[in-house]
Order: structure tokens, then C-alpha cells, then sequence
């Protein structure tokens, strides 16, 4: 797992989402799709590996009705572009007593409500990821934990890989805090991450979202070639 680690100066959570097992016996695609905390945190330097890397659509994970420093990204290659998609909704009153203002919001216990209550917004940004232009594609929030976590659990259920590599992947976003939190609610990273995706057939999902047929196979063949 620690091998997928990139290391672009600037940032600190960055990984490919490149080889990992699938249960039909393959591999994702090394290259193909990143993870990472926001990019405009980035070095001169760290842009140069990034672009070096193949990054040529950054996709930023926004949250409606709030502005956040960090997620205004203006990439320094005119060969790469960035592209908005807010997947969650702070104007949302009931999500926000329920989640923001317990702090499990920093917790992959809100997946699941997050995940019905704004089909339509996941399947935006897993649309622009499939629909990106020829290279690879970044996709991001702040820390490139919590909303990046959520769209990565959606994207590695997609393509059927292992629930075991799913959450070694996420537990590299290492955060103390996130594990008192779940203690406090009696869960765990495994039981709350893979709780959220539990009978949820993830590419009917996405195309009642909006997605098409077209995006889940161009994702599929992002990953899996």
C-alpha cells in the first residue's frame, strides 16, 4: 500500500489509485486515477510532478453552500484542467446537526446518508472523472480524507476491488481523531467504510444519480484497462 504513495512537494496525502486487487483477479491501473489533499498547496516544484506524473484534469470536491480556502484550483500548465463538483450540501439542515455538528463528519460513519441523500452528486463527480480528457486525473478535497474517501469508495467499489485493499487504502489518511470517533459510536474504519457500500449495487447507484452506462464503463476502463 505505501508504495502508491506520491510524493509532490506541497503535499502530504497523495496516493495513485493504481494496484490494487479486484476480485476477478486483476490489478487498477497504476496512472490512471489519484487521490490526493488539495493541489494548491503545491510547490513550484510539486506542480512540475504532478504534471510529470500525466495529471491533465484535476477534479475539486466541494461542499455547497460554503465557501473553503484551498479548493480554488488554477493549475499552472495550460494542458491541465480543473473542474468543480460539489458532493455534499451544507444548506442541508438535518445533515448538518446530524454529522457536521457531532464532528463525525470526519468520519466515513456519514457515508451512507450522504450516499442517499445526493445520488446525483456523487454520480456528477464520478462523471467527470470518467469523462475527463486523455491523461491522468486528480481528484481531491482539503485534507483528501473525508469527501476524496467517499468518491474513492465509490470509484474502487465500482470496479470490484477487494473490500480488504478498500480499507488498507483509506487507513493510509491516518487521523487519531477519526479513530476516537468511531470508538465513541462503537464502530470501526472497516465496519462504518464497507457498512456504507453494504447491498449497494454501486453502478445502478451512479445512473440513478445521472451517470450513464458510457461513464461507468469509461471508469472501468481507467482502472482496469
Amino acid at each position: 500500500m505505501n508504495q502508491r504513495r506520491l510524493f509532490w512537494e506541497g503535499c502530504v496525502n497523495t496516493r495513485d489509485l493504481g494496484g490494487l486487487r479486484t476480485t476477478g483477479n486483476r490489478i487498477t491501473r497504476s496512472g490512471a486515477i489519484v487521490r490526493s489533499d488539495t493541489p494548491t498547496r503545491l510547490t513550484e516544484a510539486g506542480w512540475s510532478e504532478l504534471h510529470a506524473y500525466g495529471i491533465r484534469t484535476i477534479v475539486s470536491l466541494h461542499t455547497f453552500g460554503i465557501e473553503e480556502e484551498g479548493l480554488t484550483v488554477t493549475p499552472p500548465f495550460p494542458d491541465v484542467v480543473a473542474i468543480r463538483a460539489a458532493i455534499e450540501d451544507f444548506t442541508d439542515k438535518v445533515f448538518v446537526q446530524r454529522w457536521v455538528d457531532t464532528s463525525l463528519w470526519g468520519t466515513p460513519l456519514y457515508y451512507r446518508d450522504a450516499l442517499e441523500r445526493w445520488p446525483q452528486r456523487h454520480a456528477a463527480a464520478i462523471s467527470a472523472i470518467a469523462r475527463a480528457r486523455p491523461g491522468g486525473v486528480l481528484f481531491h478535497c482539503v485534507r483528501g480524507y473525508d469527501r476524496t474517501g467517499i468518491i474513492t469508495l465509490l470509484l474502487l467499489s465500482l470496479v470490484g476491488v477487494v473490500p480488504e485493499d478498500i480499507v488498507a487504502d483509506y487507513m493510509l489518511s491516518v487521523d487519531p481523531i477519526r479513530e476516537e470517533l468511531l470508538a465513541r459510536e462503537h464502530s470501526s474504519v472497516p465496519e462504518a467504510l464497507l457498512g456504507a457500500v453494504s447491498g449497494l449495487d454501486v453502478a445502478d447507484y451512479l445512473k440513478s444519480g445521472g451517470a450513464t452506462q458510457e461513464d461507468v464503463d469509461a471508469i472501468r476502463r481507467r482502472l482496469l484497462g
